[in-house]
């Protein structure tokens, strides 16, 4: 049966490229192998959102698969598997092969299909996700091998172009089907694609043409970044050895937590201890920022413990929708230890001076 790329994303035929984006990411998210080791059931998930968003966030590929479904994709495996079993005995069925006339090459098993994704995992302190920040990341794929110049021929000339695709690496394949005669290109499978034969191997790579080596990588994080959020990085993924397109590089991040602070959003919380005289009173208080400077305010008379005051535009910044969030500061309020003698008696008379309306929970609570 035919795998509708739109239910495994979980949109509508008419989705736009930003809700294609949103709603991969999100899956990518539930699904991503980091945050199920072991779960083959995830793995699996996770490959087959990859391989709809693939297809579908490429304008070509997303026509011509459209294009397949709007054909009658059902009825071709009813015609395949409908006329005592015919595509069976071809081991596939005509589905499969109507799917690889649209070059989907990934499934020909030529190793001409694109580079798989590599997924690694990166640690951002609190400030380097709230302010953005560029990291050197190493990354271990296969790269072209220096000594043959990714030929995988010695000395990166023995070789000799492949007489059945004339160098290509492709040749044309013929099928008759409901709609006609149709052609497309497939990889040359004497070459592998590459459209070359390799007369005397490399030594350093043995005729591969790659080597696993690592390799860095700066990548510059956005301010914002969210603990848990997954970044792509387009192309940084593994490489093929015939130099067709690469894979992805998917960066699971983690965001250490900070010492004061937390995030909501743009918004910053602070929690600070505020003495029961400054509560009572009113004072100014200094409060620490994320930046390490520290600002005043006014904690105003008669100030509760887990109050919280807003500073507005005290928070994280987003450059590009030009946007402040604020510095949210709840106060705790601290009862001093270890009194004097002298300081008990004169909290002693302050407490018998004050009225009990001057207490307005304990007022409520007795009216209950």
């Amino acid at each position: 049966m035919a795998k509708n790329y739109y239910e495994m994303l979980g949109v509508s035929k008419t989705a736009t490229d930003d809700e294609l984006k949103s709603a991969f990411r999100k899956l990518a998210r539930q699904y991503h192998p980091d945050l199920h080791p072991g779960d083959e059931a995830a793995a699996n998930k996770f490959k087959e959102i990859n391989e709809a968003y693939e297809t579908l966030s490429d304008s070509q590929k997303r026509a011509e698969y459209d294009a397949m479904q709007s054909g009658g994709g059902a009825g071709f495996g009813n015609a395949a598997g409908g006329s005592g079993g015919s595509g069976s005995a071809r081991g596939n069925s005509f589905f499969d092969d109507f799917v690889n006339m649209f070059g989907n090459e990934r499934h020909q098993g030529g190793g001409s299909g694109n580079g798989g994704d590599i997924s690694l995992n990166v640690t951002l302190t609190f400030e380097e996700a709230a302010y953005g920040t560029q990291k050197e990341i190493t990354v271990n794929r296969f790269e072209p091998c220096a000594a043959c110049r990714g030929t995988g021929a010695k000395n990166g000339t023995q070789f000799v172009k492949c007489t059945n695709c004339g160098g290509t690496g492709k040749v044309r394949y013929a099928q008759e089907t409901p709609f006609g005669r149709v052609v497309s290109m497939k990889p040359c499978n004497v070459c592998g694609g590459s459209g070359r034969i390799i007369k005397e191997p490399c030594t350093s790579c043995g005729g591969r043409g790659s080597m696993r080596k690592n390799s860095n990588l700066r990548i510059t994080f956005p301010p914002g970044v969210e603990p848990n959020q997954i970044m792509t990085i387009p192309g940084e993924g593994e490489r093929t050895r015939t130099g067709t397109k690469a894979g992805n590089l998917i960066l699971n991040i983690t965001v250490l937590p900070h010492k004061l602070f937390r995030r909501k959003g743009l918004d910053l919380l602070v929690d600070i201890p505020v003495a029961f005289s400054q509560a009572l009173l009113g004072d100014k208080v200094l409060v620490p920022t994320l930046k390490g400077n520290k600002i005043a305010f006014t904690l105003p008379e008669g100030a509760q413990s887990g109050m919280t005051f807003k500073l507005k535009e005290q928070g994280l910044e987003n450059p590009k929708k030009q946007l402040k969030g604020d510095l949210l500061v709840t106060i705790d309020i601290e009862l001093p230890k270890n009194l004097t003698k002298e300081q008990r008696q004169k909290i002693k008379e302050l407490h018998e001076s004050l009225k009990p309306e001057q207490y307005d929970k304990a007022r409520d609570f007795l009216k209950k």
